[in-house]
């Protein structure tokens, strides 16, 4: 059995369950309301940016780790046939990541082209859909190490919970006392370099400086904006999203290969 064939089979199995379509169905009228509110193409992408680093990491580590624990059986009866450990891997893992890419790409895209806000937004519009696209591949990434990792569903479930809130809230909370502590010193090159450990502020700072946003952030927003406002800049952002996208699926393979199911 080849790899197609096994991703076509985890899909069709996967787009018979609802949530796919109620995640789309939530972008979507999310995105749609806040035009209908009287927002305009700059102001919906601003707010859609805070849903979406908050919300696409939640539900794409949550849901991640739930569909491997659920996926137990069916993986052991999939090893017991001929067929390869990394296939089997990429097709439960494209399974995932493939319904609910296309949902963040469709629910926020489809109201952008309906209301016009497309032509004079576009480069904003995909930054946007990258972003969120990548935070379900990172954090889906995550997902499956940490399922791979914890036997318990339960422990498993709360990891996930808690790496969230770390990212989503902790982090930047340790980053504001580095600051406090150490306010003497010139800070803005480690607090760049600190940003790029966490993928949810990379991207939260990537979108700012699209708008030129950066003077919300003081002195420390010029220094994000010299770097991130260059084409150097934005090629880092790429290659640093890109090796959180890599760095824990490698790890979730290399334990999905050698686990004793």
């Amino acid at each position: 059995m080849n790899t197609l064939k096994l991703i076509k089979y985890q899909l069709r199995d996967v787009l018979r369950s609802k949530w796919v379509f109620l995640y789309f169905l939530f972008f979507l009228v999310a995105t749609d309301a806040l035009f209908r509110f009287g927002g305009d193409g700059e102001r919906v992408i601003l707010s859609m940016m805070n849903i979406i680093l908050l919300i696409i990491p939640l539900v794409s580590i949550m849901l991640g780790t739930m569909y491997l624990y659920n996926a137990r059986e069916y993986i052991e009866l999939m090893l017991s046939q001929p067929v390869k450990r990394s296939q089997l891997f990429i097709a439960l893992f494209a399974a995932l990541v493939l319904p609910m890419s296309t949902a963040v790409l469709l629910g926020v895209g489809l109201p952008f082209v309906w209301q016009g806000a497309i032509f004079t937004h576009a480069g904003s519009v995909l930054f946007l859909i990258f972003m969120g696209i990548s935070l379900t591949v990172i954090f889906s990434s995550i997902a499956f190490f940490i399922a791979l990792m914890t036997e318990d569903r339960i422990r498993g479930l709360g990891l996930s919970i808690v790496l969230w809130l770390f990212f989503a809230v902790v982090y930047d909370g340790l980053i504001l006392l580095f600051i406090y502590f150490y306010s003497h010193y010139p800070l803005q090159q480690p607090v760049l370099i600190l940003s790029m450990l966490n993928p949810l502020d990379l991207g939260r700072i990537a979108l700012l400086i699209r708008f030129d946003a950066s003077a919300l952030m003081g002195f420390t927003g010029a220094v994000f904006q010299n770097f991130f406002g260059s084409t150097r800049g934005l090629l880092i952002v790429f290659a640093v999203m890109l090796t959180w996208m890599a760095t824990p699926l490698l790890l979730g393979f290399r334990r999905f290969v050698m686990r004793d199911f």
